[in-house]
């Protein structure tokens, strides 16, 4: 059985047991259980339910494994050529890691 779930405008596949990385999510803990109600799609065993725009009394349960976790480092490069113009900028994402419980549906 698995779910697509929206969480924090995007989409992902949310199958019991399954680690998330996604954006960094606000006042959570170490531990603490969450829950996110807009569903858009259930299969379960092969039944599909698509909502419209989502599936009523559907839920996914995750448990935050790591509140705030770092993504690799994005280096972003500007150059004018003949100018003597170089810009170096880099950019680390923050993440919150999910590990999902259930699929409620």
């Amino acid at each position: 059985m698995y779910a697509i779930v929206e969480i924090n405008g995007q989409q992902f596949k949310a199958e019991a047991g399954k680690k998330l990385f996604v954006h960094h999510i606000q006042n959570v803990e170490n531990g603490a259980t969450v829950e996110f109600d807009k569903v858009l799609l259930v299969d379960n065993a092969g039944a599909i339910t698509v909502g419209a725009p989502t599936v009523e009394g559907a839920k996914v349960v995750c448990e935050v494994v790591s509140p705030l976790v770092k993504g690799d480092k994005v280096l972003i490069f500007h150059k004018k050529r003949r100018k003597g113009h170089r810009k170096l900028n880099g950019h680390r994402q923050q993440f919150t890691e999910l590990t999902i419980k259930e699929v409620v549906a």
